[in-house]
């Protein structure tokens, strides 16, 4: 027997794309001999459709569209994800279709609930062994918890969060003598999680003693998510196949016949077991930056490009998606979905290096916003980096309208400003006056203003609200800081990106202060590797200050006085700045937590700013 999957690019309510799609992908998998073929969970409606699940009109679209996919599904099993109501519920599904005929539709039996997950909010779980009747696309349909016999093949389900559950159906589904279980998911993208889920494939398998087939979405498909599109088989503990992940196309199909398709050929062809954080980073970030421009359909994006690491990586990410997207889906694929067809002719002239710099060029522009304070180091590395990526590059000058709003407030309370006195109020004021004038860039060329926000700044509010957190896309807001510095080296050597140079061997600053000060960012925070287990221990891991301190004085990475006052010091202003969390720009999520409290990580906007456990903390030896 000859079994796939099929990973797909699709975008909550694009009906029409992501019907075509799915259609698509039923014709090349009949054209290739598949007998049966997997799609993604809620590949049809796209699993971020968020409340709308809960509308009764999206879920009677979901039908019209699968009536029209079932005509398609001749001589091929198909197995589509579906959301679905019954009995005033609505359930996550999986429909099995075969020969234009529905044969019966599974219901997922555990949600996912923990992380970036709400799935309760909107589904029920379905009843172990639990089987019913009802009416859907004009027709009698079983479902339920079922199995089928497909040539001679009994084929059972598990639906992503059912895998990872102790009481996972495969263990029913093995009682049934199932010989192929699919696994129809919609699991995020994390640094490294890749191994799990291979891991999870392959045991899977040999637990079973059956194949295995895991199908996964592909790319940004509403914003926040990325999905790597990865598809992998196992049979009794050995694995058979992976596709590549993270592509740039919408529509990836990998199938394998039991009988006789090579296992060595497979894996060597599309191994991926040699991959690093630094390059699953780059290719999760960009395919998300590429589809979030792409389906916007905005012309480009706007950034104020400083000199300092964040925006220099955010300024990076932009130029290695137009590298990445162009190299695997050729010139005029890339330019048809970006709307910037009329360059084609232009571009075919030219050489890769030269293509990649004149299409960054017409896509991403980058302005060095300078104070008093601003140094020609940070201006600099700037404009090395900007023109090394062929990006459009402006300098201006913002310290007339910094002087505006300070002379109305001085002449409004009736004294000078005074460094000693509002050493915050004017600083934050030089941020604040960079942004309306890089916004009115954005709105002129219709563009995408990136933000450049990471996560060590989230989570201690050092970053000025309505300043240079302003924008619509905060890229990189999901990393820590000492991985960006670290990402930034390994790029200048290993991508190539010698523009990176100059950024790379200057001490992070925001330069807000008078040059005499000597501000860095690690002296107004914490050192930065610091500041990452300590992270690390009280917002993924969730503990206590003291046993944050217990923990780290072990691993012995500071000085115990120095410790405590870090620590003490984190906690403090996590508390204190939830508000401005709230209302950072929407981030990707790319590490295996996010401090994004819309996303994955809540807490009280007011509380009682951890009073006694820093008590606690301060007692301790």
């Amino acid at each position: 027997m000859k079994i796939g999957g099929a990973s797909l690019n699709q975008t909550p309510l694009n009906w029409q794309g992501n019907t075509q799609r799915i259609i698509t992908a039923i014709k090349e998998g009949i054209s290739q001999n598949t007998e049966i073929l997997c799609f993604p969970e809620l590949v049809l409606t796209g699993y971020g459709c968020e409340d709308l699940f809960l509308a009764g009109w999206l879920l009677e679209k979901s039908e019209r569209m699968l009536a029209d996919i079932i005509q398609v599904c001749e001589n091929i099993t198909v197995i589509i994800g579906i959301p679905l109501k019954y009995s005033g519920h609505v359930f996550n599904c999986a429909c099995v279709i075969r020969n234009q005929k529905i044969l019966g539709i599974v219901a997922k039996q555990n949600l996912a609930v923990d992380g970036v997950h709400y799935e309760t909010r909107w589904f029920t779980t379905w009843i172990s062994g639990k089987v019913v009747n009802i009416d859907y696309c004009h027709d009698s349909v079983p479902l339920g918890d079922m199995v089928f016999d497909i040539d001679d093949q009994v084929i059972g389900f598990e639906l992503c969060e059912d895998a990872w559950r102790k009481n996972r159906p495969a263990y029913s589904l093995r009682d049934r003598n199932v010989d192929i279980i699919f696994n129809l998911s919609a699991s995020h993208f994390a640094l490294e999680k890749t191994t799990e889920r291979q891991e999870l494939v392959v045991s899977s398998s040999k637990i079973f003693n059956c194949t295995y087939v895991y199908v996964n979405l592909l790319g940004n498909e509403a914003g926040r998510m990325i999905y790597d599109g990865e598809i992998i088989i196992a049979n009794k503990g050995e694995l058979l196949a992976i596709n590549e992940r993270l592509s740039f196309k919408e529509l990836n199909i990998l199938s394998f016949d039991l009988n006789t398709d090579k296992t060595d050929i497979y894996v060597i062809q599309n191994n991926h077991h040699a991959f690093t954080r630094e390059k699953e980073f780059i290719q999760a970030t960009s395919l998300a930056l590429f589809d979030y421009f792409r389906k916007t359909n905005v012309n480009g994006f706007v950034l104020s490009l400083s000199g300092g690491a964040d925006s220099a990586m955010c300024a990076v990410l932009v130029f290695e998606m137009v590298k990445r997207a162009a190299s695997e889906l050729g010139w005029n694929e890339f330019l048809r979905k970006i709307n910037n067809e009329e360059l084609i002719d232009r571009v075919l002239q030219m050489d890769t290096g030269q293509a990649n710099k004149f299409v960054t060029g017409h896509i991403l522009s980058c302005a060095y916003q300078a104070t008093e304070n601003s140094s020609e180091d940070t201006y600099l590395a700037a404009q090395i980096l900007a023109n090394s990526i062929g990006a459009d590059f402006f300098r201006w000058n913002v310290d007339a309208a910094i002087a505006s709003y300070t002379t109305s407030i001085e002449k409004a309370i009736g004294r000078k400003l005074k460094w000693e006195k509002d050493d915050i109020a004017l600083q934050n004021i030089q941020a604040r006056a960079r942004s309306p004038v890089i916004w009115l860039l954005a709105n002129v060329k219709n563009a995408i203003l990136l933000t450049t926000s990471n996560r060590s700044e989230g989570d201690a509010g050092y970053a000025t609200m309505d300043g240079d957190t302003s924008g619509s896309l905060a890229p990189i807001a999901g990393i820590d800081k000492a991985f960006i510095r670290h990402w930034l080296k390994w790029a200048e050597i290993h991508l190539g990106l010698e523009g990176l140079k100059k950024v790379n061997v200057m001490i992070p600053t925001a330069e807000l202060r008078p040059p005499e000060y000597n501000q860095t960012d690690e002296a107004d925070l914490m050192p930065y590797d610091v500041m990452v287990e300590i992270e690390r221990l009280a917002i993924r891991d969730h503990h206590a200050p003291v046993e944050v301190y217990e923990i780290l004085k072990q691993r012995k990475i500071s000085e115990a006085t120095s410790l405590k006052n870090y620590i003490a010091k984190f906690f403090t202003l996590w508390a204190r700045n939830q508000w401005k969390r709230e209302r950072l720009a929407p981030s990707f999520h790319i590490d295996d937590f996010n401090i994004d409290p819309r996303s994955w990580c809540r807490f009280p906007i007011i509380s009682g700013n951890f009073q006694d456990e820093l008590k606690e903390l301060e007692a301790t030896d």
